[in-house]
């Protein structure tokens, strides 16, 4: 297979985990969590190191690890953070510039732990392992059929994850999860525990989380600058599927993480064949610019994103 194209499939997955995670996260506290890039790289971070240290066979061995991590840290912003502040009322812009505080400090955790900490302590075992953590290198992969590994087990992990969704959604649970995000109050006087019920979806959103930052070292180098590298893609695969639908963020995320790809290699290939190699490959520092351009035109056209269009209609008059 082309190598960008399997890149494009790769990531379009990934991101597709991460997207689902900020919808979930979205749809609980109604606010934009844009530390949610910074669980992904809290995970990757906790996922490389204990591949490191461990002494396991493949990395992802310890992607249950990396998912653990960006569920602790989730957890922790909601219940440290975000539930104190919605019960004094905070409005939210309050809540938002939270989130972007919260996310420098597990910048800073991440610093602190796995670069000053755990970097220069065993630096020498580090070295000779051919890992220096302040900028991780890609972790090994497997071969299969002659194509990394990572490019079953990400749609792999996708479909599993959707799988599961839709699975949560038929359950108990589901039903009130629903019925919490919907009307909150009318929810508490049927019985549902709505703080446990937004307690367990950040959870599980930083779960997701995790597990797309424990698939993201394999498929790329991972410095701790990842976090700004990643929101704008998260945010976009978000508002492009609709911001308040789980599926549409898995959809978006997908969408976004291939077209970023295998965008810039059209537009590269474009160029090269128009203006010459000297145009073509200074294009290649724009990457960033495709996300922030879907998220742009879905706001001017489709404001609620791809869920919420009429396929039907649509296809019947086409």
């Amino acid at each position: 297979m082309d190598p960008t194209l399997s890149n494009s499939i790769i990531y379009g997955c990934i991101y597709a985990l991460m997207c689902v995670g900020l919808t979930l996260t979205y749809m609980t506290t109604k606010v934009p969590n844009f530390a949610h890039a910074n669980f992904v790289v809290f995970a990757i971070f906790s996922g490389a190191t204990a591949f490191i240290f461990g002494g396991f066979s493949s990395p992802y061995m310890t992607v249950p690890v990396a998912a653990l991590a960006g569920a602790v840290v989730a957890t922790l912003l909601y219940l440290l953070v975000l539930n104190p502040l919605t019960k004094k009322g905070a409005n939210i812009v309050v809540l938002m510039i939270a989130t972007l505080a919260a996310g420098i400090v597990f910048d800073a955790a991440v610093a602190a732990i796995f670069i000053s900490y755990i970097g220069k302590t065993y630096a020498k075992f580090l070295s000779d392992k051919g890992y220096y953590l302040f900028n991780l290198n890609q972790l090994p992969d497997f071969r299969a059929f002659g194509e990394p590994g990572i490019l079953f087990v990400a749609p792999a992990a996708m479909i599993l994850v959707t799988i599961g969704i839709v699975l949560l959604l038929r359950t108990r649970f589901g039903i009130a999860m629903r019925a919490a995000i919907e009307n909150p109050n009318l929810a508490r006087i049927l019985g549902i525990n709505v703080e446990r019920v937004y307690l367990i979806s950040w959870f599980i959103a930083g779960l997701l989380a995790g597990i797309g930052g424990g698939l993201f070292s394999i498929q790329s180098p991972s410095p701790p600058s990842t976090s700004s590298n990643i929101i704008v893609d998260i945010f976009s695969g978000v508002v492009l599927g609709g911001i308040g639908s789980i599926y549409g963020g898995i959809i978006g995320g997908f969408i976004v993480g291939f077209s970023e790809t295998y965008g810039i290699r059209l537009l590269t290939v474009f160029a090269d064949n128009t203006w010459g190699y000297q145009v073509g490959s200074q294009l290649t520092a724009f990457q960033k610019g495709i996300p922030l351009a879907i998220m742009i035109i879905t706001l001017l056209v489709i404001p609620q994103g791809l869920t919420s269009l009429n396929w039907r209609k649509i296809l019947r008059l086409k």
